[in-house]
Formats: C-alpha cells, sequence, structure tokens
C-alpha cells in the first residue's frame, strides 16, 4: 500500500488513529494531516479499529496498545490474521515504557512502537521512519 497520488503528484498517505482518549485522537489527526499532509481517519476502540481498517484498506495504522473492550495488541493479531488487512503496517502507540513491557510489544507483529506524550510537530517523521517512507 502506497498512498495515492495528490494534483501535484505527491504521494497522500492514508493514516488510520485508533485510540480510546479523544485528546490523542484529536491531536495525533490534526499532526497526521496538518504537519503530515496525509488523510487520517479515526477510531475509538480495537473494534471499531478493525472495522475501519477492513472497510478504509490505510496505508498504516497508529493505534493505542491499552484501549477498553479490545486493546492494541489483540487488535494487531486480528488486522494479522485477516487477508484483507495482514499487510497494514500497525504502530503501537503507549505510555508504557518499562523494559518488561517494551519486551511484550517487541514480539508483536508491528512495525514499532511510539512514546505518548508524542511531540506533534515530530509525529509524520517519526511514524515515517519506522515505516521506512522517505
Amino acid at each position: 500500500m502506497t498512498g495515492t497520488a495528490n494534483a501535484e503528484g505527491s504521494v497522500v498517505r492514508r493514516i488510520l488513529v485508533v485510540d480510546d482518549d479523544e485528546l490523542i485522537l484529536e491531536v495525533a489527526q490534526m499532526s497526521l494531516e496538518m504537519v503530515g499532509g496525509w488523510t487520517v481517519t479515526t477510531a475509538a476502540d480495537g473494534r471499531e479499529g478493525l472495522e475501519r481498517a477492513r472497510a478504509d484498506l490505510p496505508d498504516a495504522i497508529v493505534m493505542d496498545v491499552m484501549m477498553p473492550g479490545m486493546d492494541g495488541p489483540t487488535a494487531a493479531l486480528a488486522l494479522r490474521a485477516d487477508p484483507a488487512t495482514a499487510g497494514i503496517p500497525i504502530v503501537l502507540l503507549t505510555a508504557k515504557v518499562q523494559a518488561a513491557e517494551r519486551a511484550a510489544m517487541a514480539v508483536l507483529p508491528v512495525a514499532g512502537v511510539l512514546t505518548k506524550p508524542f511531540d506533534p510537530m515530530q509525529l509524520p517523521a517519526e511514524l515515517s521512519a519506522l515505516l521506512g517512507w522517505s
């Protein structure tokens, strides 16, 4: 998945952000749209994230680790098990910084982990770096 080209020929990435914190969703969306120039859709929990990912087939998913109902790791595994979404890169977003917590996330089928709180001015660059986007 490589995004779509706009009128100027630039690639516009489509990002799905999944987080149960409304403020995080708003800040991430604003950052990725205004600083990154990408198109962003949001979901408030893992189940809604699965539905949106299957419907929209975004270029990448940024997903919170701890959410009520279906958490990020469970949703990531479900996305990997579905042939339609198996190839979408997933980046986890978490406030967990303990070594044991990081080690548990390192074995998940995700492209990487970003730490909350994040710098809205740097989020698109950090996401691009994790995903190997230039």
